[in-house]
């Protein structure tokens, strides 16, 4: 299966371990064949040529281009996702399986406009933060509240807080309230059952942690497993049989979770409603 990549600009790390990750979870089935950059990286130094000719991945002058020479597709831009409306725009018309990659939106109304695309012309397509697959979190069950900790800021990091705690609470959001610090952030997601959930993240390279309290009792997590290697054998086995996706309904929430929460930093202590 050939594989094309979509990006905003290509050197940048998910791009750059992307290809072999997906060789060795496919059993060399599948191979990053192509791959087309919008603009040169301009964090990590190299053109998309040098990026190309460095990793054996011919370039593409265009999206159509990608597309066309592709089986399947990876919508890549993981730190830029106000870019995934204008990178899917083809992808998500061609009705080849199509990854995207996380953040999947800014907000709710930009993951639901990109989603009608891909449902208009049937193009199977789902994004994920890599942390839904950590060993750590599965079988969990009966959640009634959760304190979770992890690295960074909130634009770029909070996904990987927000989607174990979306896919743990299995419930509706109702309202998210943002308090700032030096170094840090907090962060509370209030549920429309009565639940809660906190996310706080921390300057500094910091290990994933959750605090859960089930109706069984408590759990202390640490993400210690490669979270990677699962994201890379659910793409894989995505890519076999397109069926097998995160639902929607649930990004468009975990999607209106992380808007709301931008909202809420610039009211620090006040309430937003999702």
């Amino acid at each position: 299966m050939k594989i094309g990549f979509i990006d905003y600009y290509l050197d940048e790390w998910h791009a750059n371990h992307y290809p072999q990750w997906l060789r060795e979870a496919s059993g060399g089935e599948m191979e990053v064949v192509i791959a087309y950059g919008m603009i040169d990286s301009p964090i990590g130094g190299r053109t998309t040529q040098k990026w190309c000719s460095d990793m054996g991945i011919a370039q593409a002058e265009s999206i159509e281009e990608v597309i066309q020479k592709s089986d399947a597709l990876v919508v890549l831009s993981p730190d830029n996702c106000e870019m995934h409306e204008l990178l899917c725009q083809l992808s998500l018309r061609s009705g080849k399986p199509t990854y995207v990659d996380k953040t999947f939106a800014p907000d709710y109304e930009t993951a639901k406009r990109i989603f009608d695309i891909a449902e208009a012309s049937g193009t199977p397509c789902y994004s994920t933060s890599a942390l839904r697959y950590a060993e750590e979190y599965q079988g969990i069950q009966n959640v009634r509240g959760i304190v979770s900790v992890g690295p960074n800021e909130f634009e770029t990091y909070a996904i990987h807080q927000i989607e174990p705690i979306m896919m743990l609470m299995r419930g509706e959001p109702r309202r998210v309230q943002y308090l700032p610090g030096e170094g840090w952030y907090t962060m509370a997601i209030a549920f429309k059952d009565g639940r809660y959930a906190t996310l706080a993240g921390y300057a500094g390279d910091i290990p994933f942690k959750m605090d859960i309290k089930t109706a069984e009792g408590a759990e202390k997590i640490t993400v210690k497993s490669d979270m990677f290697r699962g994201f890379m054998q659910h793409l894989v086995a995505f890519f076999r049989d397109p069926k097998q996706i995160v639902p929607h309904d649930e990004t468009l929430r975990i999607m209106a979770v992380r808007g709301a929460g931008v909202k809420a930093m610039a009211n620090p202590g006040e309430w937003v409603e999702i």
